[in-house]
């Protein structure tokens, strides 16, 4: 006890220390490590009104996008400029779901489960129903009813049904929501008549005008001061987006004499294999840059280089080398033989495989029972309504029209070209089974089967070096922007601009798939130079030179622009001095030296002048009721000088005047129209969104 006793005296306090600081690591520890944590990482892409979307979220979005994409694909591939166009149309999504939908509750807009069942099984069902099930021109509603049926035993149309009746009640909504804002258009009457009796006559004037380049640009200055004053009193001409602007120099690993020569000998060399070989697709896929494609093209629809040298060959014969881009190639005719030049045909696809569907030996057992009820007579167009797994072509009846050039997969497209007229057949293909049928074939004539030898020329390991060092020396000796530009002169380099560079762009001008330097833009300050970037054959270097936030554009951006408009304003003062309040037309002719003009036709509607040009300030003045026919205007000043007029006379108009209520009519249609496209864009801009994506990707 003693022992105990004096641990308590001695160590009290250390222990109490001690424990203290184990609550707080431990809270600590919660707070940067949990699943709340402060410091974890944020995983929001955007937030539009203060609603979040979620990196993963947006992530299965877009892959549900892709996926859908994929099916309306021949070849079932999306390249970068598809995704990132995905990217783009989901965000857009979002924030239309979020804005919207706002409105709605705001409003009270609400779509009820019976709307929607009116709105497909009711007397006037939903346009998109009625294009869904149309057959031969007319509804059919028996097949639509059939569909639903199924619904209960076919996940597929079950979850097919589930979306149309998603699209339908968000369609709605909208419908409700624009048919509110579409009935508080209204053109006034007096408005109408108002425009009327301004569009009622029109005008010949006679008029001097001094031009702004009468006075020499050198002659005037204009300071940063009275440019700065001009944006800010002129905002709404010079809101930007953010934007960055960037200035680089480009190294290609451009394939030297050496590489050519190279290439030239590899692809002689494998040609006398070619002379002999009787395996001529294994050896061209195994040997060749070019794949071999084991179908026939019309001899007319043939898109190659030294194409008459290369379709008359006798089969067996060789033509070469030759060069295509950066390949040298051999054509080896392999045959040849009479083929349609278009094809229509239908199908229906059951899915298979990695792309999704049914386990393949039940595709295949499904595809063939489906054959054999085509082949007894049933009706092809019902069949693709109920099985088939291709959206693409459900509306025309599973029918596709298709040329030699058109991209297909090359199982569907060669039975639709080789097989007969009448023909039905099962076809396996990646996406699954095809019950395919050949309707008609048109313009029956030559067509050959060609093998490609091709070898690119590529640049070596040496010539690519080269171009790397010699990027890498350029960076070195340009940490700066002026050593950069100073470099640039001294190698007499071609330095390129690449201007407007959004934070989610992928793609720059004159380099292709180049998101790396996008992102470094954006996390770089002004006046900063990368280190070298590699984009496939190319190696980049880059300063940037510009930060543009979001809202009004800086004078340095804009400068020229500004200074002509600054400059144009300081002439028209000079003008305008001397003009002082003329009494006459020759009065201001006498004073500036300048002859005096007619214009005829003068509308008030049209800002247009012929012997002007735009004028709008002058097309207004010419009605001036203050001014009349008896006097002459004050100066005027317009967008290519300074104007003084005199109306000669007033002419009724030739056009028979409209009434008010067609007047009013029209404008308000108009008005109604703009609604659908211009709407959402308004809402946007006043709502609060941020686009984090590009911390992203």
């Amino acid at each position: 006890m003693s022992v105990i006793q004096k641990i308590r005296d001695k160590y009290a306090v250390v222990i109490v220390v001690v424990i203290c600081l184990a609550i707080v690591s431990f809270l600590l520890q919660d707070a940067f490590f949990g699943k709340s944590s402060l410091a974890r990482r944020d995983t929001s892409v955007g937030k539009i009104n203060g609603e979040e979307l979620d990196f993963g979220e947006y992530q299965r979005r877009i892959q549900d996008a892709e996926n859908g994409a994929r099916q309306q694909m021949p070849n079932g591939n999306i390249d970068e400029q598809t995704r990132q166009y995905i990217r783009e149309q989901v965000w857009n999504q979002f924030l239309n779901e979020q804005i919207m939908q706002a409105q709605y509750k705001k409003l009270g807009i609400a779509v009820t489960e019976a709307e929607v069942v009116d709105q497909i099984k009711g007397k006037n069902p939903n346009p998109i129903v009625v294009q869904q099930f149309t057959r031969d021109g007319k509804f059919d509603r028996v097949a639509m009813e059939q569909t639903i049926a199924q619904a209960g035993t076919n996940p597929q149309i079950r979850a097919a049904l589930e979306q149309l009746e998603s699209y339908i009640a968000k369609s709605q909504e909208q419908q409700k929501y624009l048919t509110l804002v579409k009935q508080g258009v209204y053109y006034p009457s007096w408005l109408a008549k108002q425009q009327l009796a301004d569009n009622s006559q029109t005008a010949t004037v006679s008029y001097v005008n001094v031009p702004y380049a009468s006075i020499a640009d050198s002659t005037i200055k204009a300071t940063d001061a009275e440019m700065e004053r001009f944006i800010q009193d002129h905002k709404q001409l010079f809101k930007v987006e953010e934007s960055r602007k960037v200035e680089y120099v480009s190294f290609d690993a451009v394939p030297s004499a050496i590489d050519s020569n190279a290439a030239i000998q590899q692809i002689l060399a494998l040609k006398a294999e070619l002379d002999t070989t009787k395996d001529v697709a294994g050896f061209i896929n195994r040997n060749s840059d070019i794949k071999f494609y084991d179908g026939y093209v019309s001899k007319n629809e043939a898109k190659v280089p030294q194409k008459d040298s290369i379709v008359n060959l006798p089969v067996g014969a060789i033509y070469g080398p030759y060069y295509d881009n950066n390949l040298i190639v051999f054509a080896k005719m392999v045959d040849r033989k009479s083929m349609p030049d278009s094809v229509k045909v239908r199908h229906i696809l059951i899915a298979s495989g990695p792309q999704g569907g049914a386990p393949d030996s039940i595709a295949k057992k499904r595809a063939d029972s489906i054959e054999v009820a085509v082949r007894g007579g049933a009706d092809f167009k019902e069949l693709v309504t109920r099985y088939s797994d291709d959206p693409g072509s459900k509306e025309t009846g599973g029918e596709y029209d298709i040329t030699p050039s058109t991209q297909f997969v090359p199982e569907f497209k060669a039975f639709a070209f080789e097989g007969a007229k009448g023909q039905i057949k099962v076809v396996k293909t990646q996406f699954g089974y095809h019950v395919m049928q050949v309707m008609d074939q048109k313009n029956i004539g030559p067509a050959i089967k060609v093998a490609y030898l091709g070898k690119s020329v590529d640049a070596s390991k040496e010539t690519n070096n080269a171009a790397y060092g010699a990027a890498s020396d350029f960076a070195g000796k340009s940490r700066s922007a002026a050593a950069f530009e100073k470099e640039v002169q001294q190698g007499k380099l071609n330095k390129r601009i690449a201007d407007n560079v959004r934070p989610m762009d992928f793609v720059i001008p004159g380099i292709g798939q180049s998101r790396e330097l996008v992102r470094w833009a954006y996390e770089s300050k002004k006046g900063d130079v990368s280190n070298v970037f590699t984009f496939d054959d190319k190696y980049v270097v880059a300063v940037l030179t510009s930060i543009r936030k979001e809202g009004t554009a800086p004078l340095a951006d804009v400068k020229p622009q500004v200074e002509a408009e600054v400059k144009k304003h300081k002439k028209a003062e000079q003008i305008l001095a001397k003009l002082q309040t003329p009494a006459s037309l020759d009065a201001a002719a006498k004073a500036t030296n300048q002859p005096v003009l007619k214009a005829e036709g003068v509308t008030f509607a049209t800002p247009f002048i012929a012997s002007m040009g735009f004028e709008p300030r002058v097309a207004g003045a010419v009605f001036n009721k203050k001014w009349g026919t008896a006097s002459v205007s004050a100066p005027i000043e317009g967008n290519a000088g300074v104007y003084v007029i005199k109306v000669d006379a007033f002419q009724p108009t030739a056009a028979p005047a409209q009434d008010i209520a067609t007047q009013q009519a029209a404008y308000e249609q108009s008005i109604k129209s703009m609604l659908d496209q211009q709407l959402f864009e308004v809402l946007k801009k006043k709502s609060d969104v941020k686009d984090n994506r590009s911390k992203f990707f």
